[in-house]
């Protein structure tokens, strides 16, 4: 290893330990205001809303440059530890005044802080980031064409990271223009082969011919083909994959044995696709506030009211709602899970009633990006389930807050996931046209601005993937559910600032919609608002969780 380098990695460990002890005393200090009484008071909490969307930022940066700096190896290639050095001394130079507001905000005393801004170490670990290194990096990163953040895998896993991004580059990429651009619905020559290679199934285990193991989860293979796919298009291949996920999860967490034997092989089959259709008008992220009512009826139950944002809504032939089945003072203890089947339809509306007299009516809502799943507003009036559709069966009544909240952790990893592929594709791009672009006489790629926006954005994307195959693996173990959350809010938001960047460095030419970048871009502005608002994820859950982690809190929210 680089004796510099060598020197900038003991700094980055110091700076990091350092922070990481001011970070828990912030944490212990908010937490001890929001909770006088022992548990967390939510009046409390709500009013430190501005310092625990700070802590949840602050824990975001710190972890994923930790976790950078653990992914290194004696080993380890140049570029994987310049990226990651470069990563962590912006992350420190972030997180540092986030937990002085906070030490200020709780008036703790900042001794430690003040000492760090003029520790050697923290000096040392800086120039990872300066003009020397950014050009150095940038430099690495074209030459890379942007394969950055290497995690080890496995054969198997390899195996299927190569397979899909193939598939993604020689299948998805050629038709993912004209999807978007025409406002097109995913079409069957994209959704006949995945689902011969198997995608709506890494969820369902084995014994319901899916691909994931019996006996535990595989969310690090959903990670890397969610990944591939996505950087070829977001909406017409990457986000395939969440909807059955999230019904998979849901079924496996609370169906009856009946239901899981019934719907688990046509998910896996993606016969019929699903969506799901949680959020409503009026409340948005606020799931134990929905009001669309279930009431029962001979044979089953009907549902009336209005559910918006539902994703594929038209395609798919199976939707799961979330309604209220107990009166509104329940809150979230009075929720259900339906399963409502419906025909499938390729248009931006439809209108399907019942021999009874039902009717589900959707119209597809018009947004700048995520073009081809399609996000639609839907009406129900009277509109009949049957029994037998209900997540649990009548033991499931009243429990569907808590199967969609099971479903919901695997939703999360996969928008990080979305947020990488999208973040990758932007990466690429901006290096294929930094080579091919001559400006003033000289390739754009080889001016040292360009490379060190290269540089940024290769260290966001290596930090983020790969702390989404740690968390992946975690989850898999039983844990990481609220770093699930942690790592989408980081992916999210970073995918916004790569691809923004990357739309930059094409000048007129990214603004223009036939090119691919324009795509990346107002895609990528999708990710951090659903499977959880950023802002509902930061404050409900994130800072939630670490608040009651300090408390000594188990079961955090998720």
């Amino acid at each position: 290893m680089d004796p510099t380098l060598q020197q900038q990695a003991a700094a980055a460990g110091r700076c990091l330990a350092t922070l990481r002890r001011a970070f828990d005393d912030a944490a212990g200090a908010l937490a001890a205001r929001c909770a006088p009484a022992g548990p967390l008071d939510n009046a409390r909490l709500d009013a430190q809303q501005i310092a625990s969307f700070e802590l949840a930022w602050a824990a975001a940066d710190l972890l994923a440059a930790e976790n950078a700096v653990a992914s290194l190896r004696p080993d380890s290639a140049e570029l994987d530890l310049r990226l990651a050095l470069l990563f962590t001394a912006e992350a420190c130079a972030a997180v540092l005044p986030r937990i002085e507001t906070l030490f200020a905000e709780l008036g703790l005393r900042s001794d430690a802080l003040d000492g760090l801004r003029l520790d050697d170490a923290f000096k040392t670990l800086r120039r990872a980031a300066d003009s020397r290194a950014l050009e150095q990096a940038g430099a690495a990163v074209e030459r890379a064409g942007g394969d950055v953040g290497a995690v080890e895998l496995d054969e198997s896993h390899a195996m299927a990271q190569a397979s899909f991004r193939r598939f993604s580059e020689e299948v998805v990429a050629p038709q993912a223009g004209r999807i978007h651009r025409e406002n097109l619905t995913v079409p069957e020559s994209l959704l006949q082969p995945l689902r011969e290679m198997g995608v709506f199934g890494l969820s369902v285990p084995e014994r319901f011919g899916g691909s994931a193991p019996d006996a535990h989860e595989d969310s690090l293979l959903m990670v890397l083909v969610t990944e591939a796919l996505s950087e070829g298009s977001l909406a017409a291949a990457g986000s395939l994959i969440t909807r059955p996920e999230i019904l998979t999860r849901a079924l496996l967490a609370g169906g009856t044995p009946q239901q899981q034997a019934h719907w688990l092989p046509q998910l896996a089959a993606g016969e019929p696709l699903c969506a799901i259709a949680i959020t409503e008008p009026d409340y948005g992220s606020d799931v134990a506030s929905l009001s669309l009512r279930a009431l029962r009826t001979e044979g089953g139950w009907a549902l009336t009211g209005a559910k918006t944002w539902c994703t594929f809504a038209g395609k798919a032939g199976v939707l799961m709602v979330v309604a209220r089945t107990g009166d509104r003072a329940s809150g979230h203890k009075g929720l259900s899970v339906f399963l409502v089947e419906k025909p499938s339809f390729d248009g931006h509306e439809f209108v399907h009633r019942q021999p009874g007299g039902g009717v589900l009516t959707g119209r597809a809502i018009p947004t700048i990006g995520y073009r081809g799943m399609h996000s639609f507003d839907l009406s129900f009036e009277n509109f009949l389930v049957p029994d037998a559709n209900v997540v649990g069966g009548e033991a499931g009544v009243g429990k569907g807050f808590y199967y969609t909240m099971a479903g919901m952790v695997g939703g999360r990893m996969q928008t990080a996931a979305r947020a990488c592929g999208v973040m990758r594709a932007a990466l690429r791009a901006a290096i294929t046209y930094g080579r091919d672009r001559k400006v003033f006489g000289q390739a754009l790629a080889d001016y040292p601005l360009t490379r060190a926006k290269l540089a940024r954005m290769g260290a966001r994307l290596a930090a983020c993937r790969q702390l989404a195959c740690t968390v992946a693996q975690q989850v898999d173990r039983g844990e990481g559910r609220m770093e699930a959350s942690l790592v989408k809010l980081l992916a999210c938001r970073s995918a916004e600032m790569v691809t923004r960047e990357a739309l930059q460095m094409h000048g007129g030419m990214g603004y223009a919609e036939e090119s691919a970048v324009s795509r990346y871009f107002v895609d990528a502005r999708v990710l951090s608002i659903f499977e959880g608002a950023e802002e509902t994820l930061a404050l409900k859950v994130v800072a939630r969780s670490l608040l009651e982690r300090a408390l000594g809190v188990t079961g955090a929210a998720a």
